[in-house]
């Protein structure tokens, strides 16, 4: 019966690998939006100058 929590734990283990990897991209794509929203927000600062 040991052989149920083995793979009660696997698949545990793979579904928080599977969420940790989706909040990290989702993280990454928050950073990247954020950071051109700056850059756009400069641009047009700079062309109103």
């Amino acid at each position: 019966m040991w052989y149920f929590s083995w793979i009660l734990g696997l698949s545990l283990a793979c579904a928080f690998s599977i969420l940790n990897a989706m909040w990290f991209e989702l993280r990454v794509v928050a950073h990247n939006e954020r950071k051109r929203e700056e850059l756009l927000q400069q641009r047009a600062a700079m062309q109103d100058e």
